[in-house]
Formats: C-alpha cells, structure tokens, sequence
C-alpha cells in the first residue's frame, strides 16, 4: 500500500518546499532531499548515507518523535559544524508515515 507524507524542508537558500515523500520505498530524509534537488548536487549525501560526512545534517523543526541516534550519528555530529541541540543527519531519518508534517531546515555546508 501506498502512502506518501508531506513533509517541509527549508534549503540552505531559506526557502521552504513542500514536498512528497513515499514510506513505501525505504528512503531516508537525505534522499528525499537529493531527489527533489533542494541541495547543489554534490553538497549532500556524499558518503552515500552512511554516517560518515555530515552533509546531509539538518534542524529538526517540528516535535516530531525521531528514532534515537546511533553511535555513527553521534560521533558524526560531535565532528561536524553549525551543530545545534536538534541536529541530525538526514540520512538516518527513515520515511515513515508517523513523520507526516516533519519539517527540518538544511545545516549551512561546511
């Protein structure tokens, strides 16, 4: 069954889109963002999602319950600049329907 959510990011310009992200097809945050093209290609998502590089973290705006960060995250974070308390990479963020109205704004690049 299909089931896409709306969700809102604002890109590194300041502009918010609202845009369609499938819980059917196992993306994460980071991809959603590639595929819509809101980031320079290039500047995010570049270890391919792995924890690893931190340009895909982002503020999480809403309340929404996330999954807690694992160990790769962490340390990601405790590296990476601009952090802020509701940090978080984009690619450890599941699509799933409980993210529905998620809204997150892209970190400045490094």
């Amino acid at each position: 069954m299909e089931q896409d959510i709306t969700i809102k990011i604002t890109d590194r310009d300041g502009v918010t889109h609202e845009v369609q992200a499938p819980t059917d097809m196992a993306m994460n945050l980071m991809e959603v963002v590639r595929s819509y093209e809101l980031a320079p290609e290039g500047t995010i998502g570049i270890c391919g999602g792995m924890a690893m590089c931190a340009s895909c973290q982002c503020y999480v705006k809403s309340d929404h319950e996330l999954p807690e960060m694992g160990d790769d995250e962490e340390a990601m974070l405790a590296e990476a600049f601009y952090v802020e308390d509701n940090s978080r990479l984009g690619c450890q963020i599941q699509m799933t329907p409980d993210l529905e109205g998620l809204e997150v704004e892209l970190a400045p690049e490094s």
